[in-house]
């Protein structure tokens, strides 16, 4: 019988996911020959045999890919066939790059079996992972997704790696990462004075002795570091809150496992998916009353931040340790989290009492995910690791770099009709906090090998975004903050044409030179009217309100009372202030100097919150909102 053959273009989330792999050990069952391989777009493969293993092939690919692979479009031609009478994995094609790439995957069920397995070689080793799981968007430096183009390249597979790396039988299979104790990265643990033990194999066993008696540990993990504390250790946790300048902003937690963490915290069973799933983020859990836990874990907060251990290091240790540990960026306040080791040591030498760290390269920081159940559906509350740098799929005819707000920052390149968003950046308040995200977005778009036509950035004049955007040389398109929340989910959504979008949050500069935040849109993707909008009302002393809610309060009766009123006003919010303060700060209103307007939806809780005497400063951005929020859930 006369063969045929095709070629296949594949675009999609296909690097990383073992999809080659997979391609190889389905044609190789149907008995087709031909090749597979990576590609700037995805995967390339031709196929050559008989028509019904050709059809037999294209049925099982969409139905039988591996669980993490995703196919966004395929193309099938035919060509002539060559007569070859095997299959093989080749090496990677160059091109116009626009393949997905995976972000890190919590370590799979089979990999930890082999981790508590005395009798496997890679028993208790902190690095192990396969085609399923283990670091990929943390080591990637380029596409396509080869070990060549991670920070893995410094590691020479031993002739072991290498065997299970070349078997098609293996799921190692062409794992990218794949390591073990002969050839892989190695722990260290450094005290206080940086001095190691002698053994390396005594790095584990030190951390856990440390945490145990009450320090400080800076751990290296997947995306960044961590800095470590009993989550039941009073004494640690008010160390850790003092030397890293976090009064009262929670604490997330790791537990060993989820029965431990039912223990502490309400769990369902939608939660309990979110949290064993590959993405493993941080999930919002209502606390138990017995939780077992130190006050100084979240003070004031009816939630907890909960995750579970996502990689074999974090498996080890929490197997070891036995109870809950904080697990909160490893950063100083309004800083990224450290990456490199001599990066850590400077910055968080004052904070930690110890440190244990790898020599795995970690290409680019990336943040927990932070994620909530609410009305029996998942919110989003920060997209960093498990899920960036995924694309939404969006019509783009021009490559575009959009370069996010001022606070909780991301940035994003659009090419080819998708929009790869990077992980969390966060507020960009200093110095450190701007030179990571300045390398997020030219690491973007190295990594695809483009440089924008344009770039898109905040319609606020003063955001340090803007003026990076504005130092770029590029021509600039000045988005509206709140017409980009509703285009943002319109893309998220699918949604085209003309919609009705609300846009509440704190604040977000407006054409008119106010600041909106409580935005009724009539929105295209392209253009919006301002259908209706919550009444303004001025911020006495401009950023410095954001911080304290009594003179948002303050601000808001002004203008419900006018200036005879609120001299007459005797309520509980007088007492908030002192004589002194409350006389300039009624001059202010009254001149309307530094009081900028407003009608942001997240001022009004501030308000609310001050008004009834619920908090009048805040500690951290949000928390006035958050009390009142869960003084209304009670």
């Amino acid at each position: 019988m006369e063969a045929s053959r095709l070629r296949l273009e594949i675009g999609g989330l296909v690097q990383g996911v073992g999809f080659r792999p997979f391609v190889y050990r389905l044609a190789r069952e149907l008995g087709l020959a031909g090749w597979v391989c990576n590609s700037a777009a995805g995967a390339s493969l031709e196929l050559e045999g008989s028509d019904a293993a050709l059809e037999g092939f294209l049925l099982r690919l969409p139905r039988e890919k591996p669980p993490h692979a995703e196919i966004a479009h395929l193309e099938v031609r035919k060509i002539p066939a060559r007569g070859e009478g095997a299959f093989e994995i080749r090496p990677s094609l160059a091109g116009e790059k626009t393949a997905a790439i995976l972000p890190d995957l919590a370590v799979c069920g089979s990999c930890l079996s082999e981790l508590f397995d005395p009798a496997d070689r890679r028993y208790r080793y902190p690095f192990l992972n396969c085609t399923r799981c283990g670091p990929r968007f943390s080591i990637l430096e380029a596409l396509p997704y080869d070990r060549a183009n991670t920070t893995m390249s410094g590691f020479a597979m031993c002739e072991a790696c290498r065997a299970e790396y070349e078997d098609p039988r293996d799921r190692r299979f062409h794992a990218q990462p794949i390591a073990c104790p002969q050839c892989g990265p190695r722990l260290e643990y450094w005290d206080a004075e940086g001095r190691a033990p002698a053994a390396l194999e005594e790095a584990l066993p030190c951390a856990v002795r440390a945490v145990r008696e009450g320090k400080i540990l800076a751990l290296k993990g997947l995306g960044g570091f961590h800095l470590i504390a009993d989550a039941r250790n009073d004494a640690a946790l008010a160390r850790l809150r003092r030397r890293k300048a976090r009064e009262e902003k929670p604490f997330a937690l790791m537990f060993p496992s989820l029965a431990a963490l039912r223990e502490a915290a309400e769990v369902s069973e939608l939660e309990a998916r979110w949290l064993q799933s590959a993405e493993a983020p941080i999930v919002l859990l209502r606390r138990r009353a017995a939780a077992g836990l130190s006050t100084a874990v979240a003070p004031g907060n009816p939630y907890l931040g909960a995750m579970l251990p996502y990689t074999p290091l974090h498996h080890l240790l929490m197997a070891d340790w036995g109870f809950p540990v904080v697990a909160t960026s490893g950063n100083r306040a309004e800083e990224p989290i450290c990456t490199r080791e001599s990066e850590a040591w400077e910055r968080l030498g004052g904070i930690a009492d110890a440190f244990l760290v790898h020599d795995r390269p970690i290409a680019r920081p990336v943040d927990d995910s932070i994620l909530r159940v609410m009305a029996g559906r998942e919110m989003m509350l920060r997209r960093s690791r498990g899920f960036a740098p995924l694309p939404v799929a969006v019509p783009i005819s021009r490559p575009v770099l959009a370069l996010g707000a001022h606070l909780k920052d991301t940035v994003a390149l659009g090419v080819s009709n998708r929009v790869y968003v990077s992980q969390h950046l966060g507020d960009l308040q200093t110095p450190q906090a701007m030179a990571a995200f300045a390398e997020a977005a030219e690491r973007l778009q190295a990594c695809y090998e483009t440089r924008p036509e344009s770039v898109a950035c905040d319609l606020h004049p003063d955001y340090a975004s803007t003026h990076f955007a504005e130092s770029l040389g590029r021509p600039l398109r000045r988005v509206q903050h709140h017409h980009a929340h509703v285009v943002a989910c319109m893309a998220e959504q699918g949604l085209e044409g003309r919609v009705l979008g609300v846009a509440w949050d704190g604040l977000g500069y407006g054409p008119d030179g106010t600041l909106w935040g409580g935005e009724f849109l009539l929105a295209t993707r392209a253009a919006f009217e301002r259908a209706g909008y919550f009444l303004p009302f001025p911020l006495p002393g401009g950023e410095r309100a954001l911080r304290e809610p009594r003179r948002v309060a303050l601000g808001m009766l002004h203008e419900a009372l006018g200036p005879a009123g609120l001299s007459d006003f005797k309520g509980p919010l007088r007492a908030a202030f002192s004589p002194a303060e409350w006389r300039l700060l009624r001059e202010m209103l009254e001149k309307g100097l530094q009081c900028p307007r407003s009608s942001g939806v997240g001022r009004l809780f501030d308000a609310v919150a001050a008004l009834i005497g619920l908090r009048r400063v805040q500690k951290f951005e949000g928390q006035a909102a958050m009390e009142l929020e869960f003084l209304c859930e009670e």
